[in-house]
């Protein structure tokens, strides 16, 4: 707790010394601060590799306010939630700040919801971007599917679920952080029971037909959701073979358009900015270095002119 409180201390500092002298413009000066919750398998930053690669800057350099969070790579949306729950209220206290507007990517999307159904008050705004909402992944489900097969069994699921800790761990320590990681639990979260579960304990932005929309306003607060259906959308991304794998999940799907992890109508939430941008699942949030379709709108403008709408929404 101290290392968050100190850390958030010298965000503060940063941003409110910094910020105005280096803006370029007020175009994303939210009257509330953005606070950024990384998906599955994420974090804040790791040496120069940033999760939410160039967007905070951006939106500092347009007069903007941010914070980057970090959960649990590896874990359920109630750990994770709580987790979030704790650094948004240490927000609030040292930024003075009445509220906050959430910005969630893939399994940071019911990370903050989470955390808006439990302070609702306190939230002006949440946003969530290639976000496992009205259904859950089918990439969970088939391997949940294939840890149940007799061939594979419990010993290899255990061994494999170590592994992927292991993982979530290392990703914690490169980037400062030590923290709980279960990646069973995240896979029963990320599935279709786990976030059936999920909507009925915070229903609020969800839709109630199969591909509409949710309630643009909820408990007082403001949802919005965007996503995109890209796969493999630049020759010299790595992760580009993954999705292209990943996506064979969706195959035979009523919700077969993917970005390879999330299906277009399964990420809606509040009003649907856009559901089709021809971007994959770490395009949604500029990773690797960049590393996007040159044939689409860039991410960072994506969140320059969303944070420009909240502005002007007052949040």
């Amino acid at each position: 707790m101290k290392r968050i409180l100190a850390t958030l201390a010298l965000s503060l500092g940063a941003l409110s010394v910094a910020t105005p002298a280096l803006a370029l413009s007020d175009y994303a000066r939210t009257k509330y601060p953005i606070v950024f919750a990384h998906g599955l398998s994420g974090f804040a930053n790791i040496g120069p590799l940033e999760y939410w690669h160039g967007i905070p800057a951006d939106l500092q350099a347009n007069g903007g306010t941010t914070y980057v969070t970090q959960v649990s790579a590896f874990q359920s949306h109630a750990y994770r939630g709580e987790q979030l729950l704790q650094q948004v209220q240490d927000i609030l206290a040292i930024s003075g700040a009445a509220k906050v507007n959430l910005i969630g990517h893939s399994q940071g999307a019911p990370t903050a919801r989470y955390v808006a159904g439990m302070i609702p008050g306190r939230i002006a705004s949440v946003t969530t971007v290639g976000g496992v909402n009205k259904s859950g992944s089918p990439v969970a489900d088939l391997i949940l599917a294939a840890s149940q097969l007799p061939t594979i069994g419990a010993p290899a699921t255990d061994l494999l679920s170590s592994l992927v800790n292991g993982f979530g761990g290392f990703i914690g320590q490169a980037s400062g952080q030590t923290l709980n990681q279960d990646s069973l639990a995240a896979l029963a979260s990320l599935s279709s029971a786990g976030t059936t579960a999920f909507n009925a304990q915070f229903p609020a932005g969800i839709p109630t037909t199969a591909c509409g929309e949710g309630a643009y306003v909820a408990n007082g607060i403001r949802n919005y959701s965007w996503s995109g259906t890209g796969v493999l959308t630049n020759a010299l991304d790595p992760l580009d073979v993954m999705f292209g794998l990943t996506s064979l999940a969706f195959i035979g799907k009523t919700d077969s358009q993917n970005d390879g992890m999330v299906g277009r109508c399964g990420s809606h939430f509040g009003k649907v900015i856009r559901d089709n941008y021809f971007m994959n699942h770490t395009d949604e949030v500029n990773l690797l270095f960049g590393l996007v379709s040159l044939f689409e709108t860039n991410p960072k403008a994506v969140y320059r002119q969303h944070a420009n709408r909240l502005k002007l929404a007052g949040l």
